[in-house]
């Protein structure tokens, strides 16, 4: 069976792929649009990462049998084209889970902290700062809101509440295993000191925190995304961080990927800043590629997938 694995791969991944018993892996970067054009005839299964997999893709792909989210969100697949061509679509839950989470606390510090000047002024041979010292601050006794209460805030939650934090939680209805209050959306702005974002992207939740929901936050608050760049109104961040209404924000996820690096988001200060790397672990790469790999096996034999999407 032959599987294209749809991104870079460094080393270590390149030889992690290689060692996968019973399948002929071949690595593909994402921006190597000639050698994907020539793989795709011949692919039976697409380990789809982040790049956008288009309609156009999936009918080069004539034996195409399977579409293999490496993550959880398909919104980077045309769904209604692998349906029309009875192509199932599978992701993989929770098995990024924890680093994303990790990631989402390791945002909250950073911007509480101001890791990212201190580091930069390190670099150029400054010690000490004073217009760096005022306002800097703890996570601890803070109130932090979660957007959302699947897996990531399931694992982020009581790492908060046991560094001091106070949580609330949003839904669509309460649930009686989560850590916090729950609040309406609305209610969870007005009161959060820290928001972070862990829902999925879907014409529901586009541009879900827009002006209106950023002037509803607290005076000074701290926006976190580690889910999907489309949840947010990206010029109405930028001018409500210029302004001073939000104190930082914490972004892994951005409205296109790679983004405009000349957009005056990239420029302000008080923003930190990764490459949708939340996901991005070696653990979390074994964990997948261990459910892809039994998802192929799967599909040979004839079998129900896990995790089927489409």
């Amino acid at each position: 069976m032959k599987v294209l694995f749809h991104y870079a791969a460094g080393p270590d991944l390149a030889a992690r792929l290689a060692a996968i018993p019973g399948l002929r892996i071949t690595v593909c970067p994402e921006a190597d649009d000639a050698t994907l054009r020539r793989l795709l005839p011949e692919t039976d299964v697409l380990w789809h990462v982040l790049q956008r997999c288009t309609a156009d893709m999936i009918a080069a792909a004539p034996r195409l049998r399977l579409i293999q989210k490496i993550g959880v969100g398909v919104n980077t697949i045309d769904l209604d084209a692998a349906r029309a061509r009875g192509i199932p679509v599978c992701n993989l839950p929770a098995t990024n889970a924890r680093a994303v989470a990790e990631l989402a606390l390791a945002l909250m510090l950073a911007a509480l902290r101001r890791l990212p000047r201190f580091d930069a002024g390190m670099r150029q041979g400054v010690w000490t700062d004073p217009l760096l010292q005022d306002g800097l601050g703890e996570l601890g006794g803070r109130t932090v809101g979660l957007v959302g209460y699947g897996a990531i805030p399931q694992l982020l939650a009581p790492i908060l509440a046991a560094m001091g934090c106070r949580l609330l939680y949003t839904t669509r209805a309460p649930r009686p295993d989560a850590l916090g209050d729950w609040r309406a959306l609305p209610d969870l702005l007005a009161e959060a000191d820290i928001v972070s974002l862990h829902l999925p992207l879907t014409p529901e939740t586009a541009n879900l925190i827009d002006a209106g929901a950023l002037a509803r936050m607290k005076p000074g608050a701290v926006l976190i995304n580690t889910a999907r760049g489309g949840l947010v109104d990206q010029p109405a961040l930028t001018q409500a961080l210029q302004s001073g209404r939000l104190a930082a924000a914490g972004l892994d996820v951005f409205e296109a990927e790679p983004p405009d690096f000349g957009a005056p988001l990239f420029q302000l200060p008080n923003v930190v800043l990764s490459p949708h790397i939340a996901w991005l672990t070696t653990a979390t790469f074994d964990r997948s590629f261990a459910q892809a790999a039994e998802n192929c096996r799967r599909l040979a034999a004839g079998e129900a997938l896990l995790n089927r999407v489409v």
